[in-house]
């Protein structure tokens, strides 16, 4: 059940940074700029966007989608409709 999660959690990342990346490169921000716009360090913007952190936190989240000037539930329904409905983390479902 633990791995199932983690591969979940790593699943879940790779979407969300793929939604931030696309939704940057459509307002032509460069990382640089938007990293610096919502205070969030660049190199830890670009791990995000490539999906190689752990988890985001969702004060993360939150300063990422001002950055985008998005609000963080349109990241999270977006990334729903990737996911799809059977999508879980936690196995439950």
């Amino acid at each position: 059940m633990q791995d199932n999660s983690k591969k979940a959690t790593i699943k879940l990342v790779k979407v969300l940074g793929n939604i931030i990346k696309k939704h940057r490169l459509e307002q032509k921000k460069t990382m640089y700029k938007i990293s610096a716009e919502c205070s969030i360090h660049k190199d830890s913007w670009r791990l995000i966007e490539k999906g190689l952190v752990n988890d985001i936190k969702l004060s993360s989240l939150w300063k990422i989608s001002e950055g985008l000037g998005m609000y963080p539930i349109d990241i999270l329904n977006e990334a729903n409709a990737i996911l799809g409905k059977d999508f879980t983390i936690s196995g439950l479902n």
